[in-house]
């Protein structure tokens, strides 16, 4: 027998208009109803207020208006994969799928950590005279990022940045002075800017630039606080998203960008690390707050699932 969750509230009609078809379809279709409250729970009632009732049906999600086709059609392919779970029985498959919903948060922020984190091996191997597998490093992430020196930090030297002078950031070295390259946007002088790796005196870049190093810090941070939290933090409305994590690094990368050749379309502006920084990592932080959440909805249904069938099958939930 399947569970049905219906999320409705009090003086519901069409809570009890979809309550009442599920009823006419219990026995042809097992099932037991589960009835949620929304007005008890206030993250309930940000997620599914505008939208009742919702109605769950394993791995299946209905929504308001919901006839009694939808609620056949649902139950009848919840009900035949149960069945086809249920003939398999318990597969590694499904040890990995429950594991894997119930620590996913964990996994990806790890991943996240490898993937930021490599990055700042290469200026430590490089500092230690290991300079092939650092760059084995360099090139792999080329390949993600444009790495041009003047936006990115450096280890083992005497400055941890050093931003053009059109930056103007008071109290630092040039990249232009420290290195005596041209800090012009012609071609000539952007690949030197990336293929610039360091010296013992500057020290040595790391391999992703400001930007992308705070966007999957906030990545990484979040996924962390997210699974300290053991999930409970509310989901990020849409809107906040757009507002603190989108729009602020859409207007100083893209003002940025637009005002330097080949567009040119305002005044030169160089954008500092400061602001590279701040900006990627509000949007890497939103980013996962609001993505975090919608994986959330579907490892939700997966645990529910698997759990549901461990429970039939092993009698140890």
């Amino acid at each position: 027998m399947i569970t049905v969750t219906m999320y409705s509230r009090a003086d519901c009609h069409l809570c009890h208009e979809t309550e009442a078809d599920l009823a006419n379809l219990r026995e042809k279709y097992p099932h037991t109803l589960r009835v949620v409250d929304i007005d008890s729970n206030p993250a309930l009632q940000r997620a599914y207020g505008e939208q009742i009732p919702v109605v769950e049906v394993g791995a299946y999600r209905l929504k308001a208006p919901i006839t009694a086709q939808q609620l056949q059609i649902a139950l009848g392919a919840a009900l035949d994969r149960q069945q086809r779970t249920q003939a398999k029985g318990w597969t590694r498959s499904d040890s990995f799928s429950l594991w894997f919903s119930r620590h996913y948060e964990i996994v990806l922020s790890l991943l996240v950590l490898i993937y930021v984190g490599l990055p700042f091996l290469a200026p430590v191997l490089m500092n230690a005279g290991l300079e092939t597998p650092a760059r084995l490093i360099y090139r792999g992430y080329s390949l993600t990022c444009h790495q041009l020196a003047y936006r990115s930090f450096f280890l083992f030297g005497d400055q941890p940045v050093y931003p053009r002078e059109s930056a103007g950031v008071d109290g630092v070295t040039t990249y232009g002075q420290a290195t005596g390259l041209s800090e012009d946007s012609t071609d000539e002088a952007l690949l030197a800017a990336r293929w610039f790796l360091g010296n013992p005196a500057m020290g040595y870049k790391v391999a992703l630039c400001e930007r992308d190093v705070a966007i999957y810090g906030g990545i990484f941070i979040f996924g962390i606080l997210y699974a300290l939290a053991k999930r409970r933090i509310p989901r990020l409305p849409w809107q906040i998203w757009l507002l603190v994590g989108v729009l602020p690094i859409a207007v100083d990368g893209l003002g940025q960008l637009l005002s330097q050749p080949p567009f040119a379309f305002w005044e030169f502006r160089e954008s500092t690390p400061f602001l590279r920084t701040l900006t990627g990592f509000l949007f890497g932080f939103t980013t996962a707050w609001f993505g975090f959440s919608l994986i959330e909805a579907s490892m939700k249904d997966t645990r529910r699932m698997m759990e549901e069938k461990k429970a039939r099958l092993t009698g140890n939930p």
